[in-house]
């Protein structure tokens, strides 16, 4: 078994988060400039996301999951298809899916372990990567009469969340992991072999709550620990219109591979 992170690690994530960009597109596109009891009570929890201001931690991510509750599955994999289509299509790492490609050709099962909402990946990673909808795991919920709810399904695979994610739902101890951030790293010590990192952080010297990590960067830490480095590009398009960056959601540090 291998797993992999989703954004950052396969695919760009450069100037912001599929995830973000497909929710704030839609949010414009549905809700925007309306007064209706919906609009205002989706439009609502954009702005608890926005002034939180932390788009990789726990209460973001949850905070995306109810954004898109009521919503169908097949609803929300076509916001993150359709998303990906129009502004990410060129954004998987071609290193990174011939490493997949070898993989299954030697017989690994390939597993994606994201933060990101899980339906809104399923369709394009699955037909992107040339694997099952079941092995990409996100942040879900519960599924009523046909339709998402808020109940979200522990744990939420986000920092710790996200290796306690492998034994919940993979239940295997993969041979290879993969990441690429601090929200990564207790998923890619969960590696019984090879610990792979992309495009790691080198300027950010984590503290005291980011555990083994204290006192380093990331790059810095995973160099410590012995893991396989990779670069690849991961670069602005300057002639797509990103909505996010327009909703004051920081951009991402840009990762030039040459």
């Amino acid at each position: 078994v291998a797993v992999f992170d989703g954004d950052g690690t396969v695919f760009g994530q450069v100037p912001h988060y599929l995830a973000d960009e497909a929710l704030y597109q839609y949010a414009e596109k549905t809700f925007k400039g309306k007064e209706d009891s919906l609009s205002l009570a989706k439009l609502k929890i954009l702005d608890e996301m926005i002034a939180d201001g932390d788009n990789v931690g726990k209460p973001y991510v949850e905070n995306r999951v109810h954004f898109l509750a009521g919503l169908s599955p097949d609803e929300i994999a076509q916001i993150g298809t359709e998303c990906f289509e129009s502004m990410y299509k060129d954004k998987f790492y071609p290193e990174m899916k011939a490493l997949i490609e070898n993989l299954k050709e030697f017989g690994f099962e390939v597993w994606i372990l994201t933060a990101s909402p899980e339906y809104l990946y399923q369709g394009f990673f699955a037909k992107e990567l040339g694997i099952s909808n079941v092995n990409i795991i996100g942040a879900r919920s519960v599924v009523e009469h046909g339709k998402t709810t808020s109940k979200i399904i522990l744990p939420i695979p986000q920092d710790d969340g996200k290796a306690n994610s492998i034994p919940t739902f993979i239940k295997v101890k993969p041979l290879l992991v993969g990441g690429n951030s601090r929200g990564d790293m207790d998923m890619i010590n969960e590696s019984a072999g090879l610990k792979l990192v992309v495009n790691p952080d080198d300027i950010d010297v984590r503290g005291p709550k980011d555990g083994p990590m204290n006192g380093h960067t990331v790059k810095s830490y995973w160099e410590k620990e012995g893991a396989v480095i990779v670069k690849c590009n991961d670069v602005r398009d300057t002639t797509k219109r990103f909505l996010t960056g327009e909703w004051r959601i920081r951009e991402n540090i840009p990762h030039p591979k040459n």
